[in-house]
Parts: structure tokens; sequence; C-alpha cells
């Protein structure tokens, strides 16, 4: 075999290793051991005393806690308020936001009126507008549900502007030219092709909804995981503290997994 065929087939073995590589197929428990390790190190710096209970309670006497104040009822309403709170605002925000970016990305008219406002007041910081909202609609449940929601609106209409900017404009035209109207264009054009973009960001706006909700509770809520958070800080419940903490993971963690559900189901060729 001359030196060029055994450079050529050294290539070629490198190539298919490579290709192995990123093709292979990780399995369902891999996502788990990360958050094992964590949990087994924290545990058992607890159980050495390296840490006093007073700051970093073990992950057992959290999950002690946890099931005790589930069995009292304790924790429920907290639970069910920020739910009805969370899925109320991100819906509202969800929905505004993509039907806006899609405005957006479709109408240059509307493009250049509204972009800039758009990224002039994204960058405000949506908790600083609560006392405003307070002020304007009054103490309750509606100033929460429109703070969340407004936290939620930007990063999707952004990012729906963008999914709908990257689209090919050779599939625009050849829908245009078949007799397609603006509402099909729309429907089976734009929105297909920016469906991935549109995901990004109803992932990153799931985020900013958590971020939001905890301190809307705390500043302005009886009721609430963030109000039972700050409440038991304040007694020095490092334990209850941080079962409040464990619900907001796990409800992050619900909601972008129902959310890679629906992208699954829309982008099956994702």
């Amino acid at each position: 075999m001359s030196q060029s065929s055994r450079e050529a087939s050294s290539q070629r073995h490198v190539i298919r290793n490579r290709v192995s590589f990123l093709e292979q197929k990780i399995p369902a428990y891999a996502s788990i051991i990360g958050i094992l390790g964590i949990l087994i190190i924290w545990e058992a710096i607890c159980r050495m005393e390296l840490v006093s209970p007073l700051f970093l309670p073990a992950p057992t006497a959290i999950l002690s806690a946890g099931w005790d104040m589930a069995v009292s009822g304790e924790m429920h309403p907290d639970i069910l308020a920020s739910l009805y709170r969370i899925i109320a605002g991100y819906l509202i925000g969800a929905v505004c936001g993509i039907v806006f970016g899609l405005i957006l990305g479709f109408s240059r008219w509307v493009d250049a009126m509204l972009t800039p406002v758009v990224y002039s007041l994204y960058p405000i910081p949506k908790i600083a507008l609560l006392p405003l909202f307070v002020l304007w609609l009054g103490i309750g449940e509606t100033p929460k549900i429109t703070m969340i929601a407004l936290g939620v609106f930007f990063p999707v209409v952004i990012n729906t502007f963008s999914g709908v900017k990257n689209v090919d404009p050779i599939l625009i035209k050849a829908a245009v030219t078949f007799g397609s109207s603006h509402f099909n264009v729309i429907r089976k054009v734009i929105l297909p092709g920016s469906l991935p973009m549109i995901f990004a960001g109803l992932k990153l706006a799931m985020g900013s909804a958590l971020l939001l909700l905890v301190p809307a509770e705390m500043i302005a809520a009886q009721q609430g995981v963030g109000s039972m958070v700050q409440h038991y800080g304040n007694l020095m419940l490092a334990t209850k503290l941080m079962v409040g903490v464990v619900i907001l993971s796990l409800m992050g963690l619900v909601f972008n997994r129902t959310l890679q559900w629906i992208e699954r189901k829309l982008l099956p060729w994702k």
C-alpha cells in the first residue's frame, strides 16, 4: 500500500471515529448522575459538620421538612398561588409576544416604527416597575401577573422577530407566487420556519418568569413560594427556606421539560 493510500485510510478512520463520537446516544440516566453527585457531596459535607446546619441544612433534612410540610398542607396554598401567577403571566406574555413578534417580522412599517421601542424597553428591570404597577392596578394579583407577563413578553418578541427574519425568503416568495394570502404565508411558511427560535425564546422567558415571581411575592404577597421563602428567612429557619428553593427549582425543571416535550411534538425533525 502506498503512502498516500495509508494516509487516506487513516483520515477516513479518524473521520469515522469523530462521527461515531458525535452520534453516540447518551443513556437516560446520564442527566441524573450530576444531580446525584452534587447531593451526595452536599450530604457528606453536612454529615461531617463542616458547615453549620443553620446556614446549610442537609438534603435529607430538607426532604424530611418538605414531606412534613406537604403532609400537613402547609405549603399547598403557597404552591397554588405561585402556579396561578406564573402560568397566567407566562401564557399572556407568550401569546402576546409571539403575535407581536410575527407582526414585527412580517411588516416593514411596524418593524421600522416599533423595533426601537422594544429594544429600548427590554433592558429596563421589570421588578423596578412593580411599585408603579401597584399604583396603577391596585394591590392584588393583577400587578404581579402583569409584571411576569411583561418579563416573558420581551424575550419571546425578540426571538420570534429573529426567527421570522431568518426564514428563507425564497420560501416566502414561492408561497406568494402560488397565490397564498398573507395569513397563509404566516401560518404555513413563516410560523413553522420560526418555531425553533420561538421555542428558544419561550425557554428563556420561563427563567425570566421564575426570576420575577419570587421578588414579586416577597414584596407584595401574603401567599406564594417567594413569600414563604421570605417568611422562613426572617425566622432563620434555613431548612424550610430551602424547601421553598427546591420547590422553585422543581417548578423550573417541570416547565422546561414540558416545553421540550411540546417542541419535540411540533418539531419532530429536530
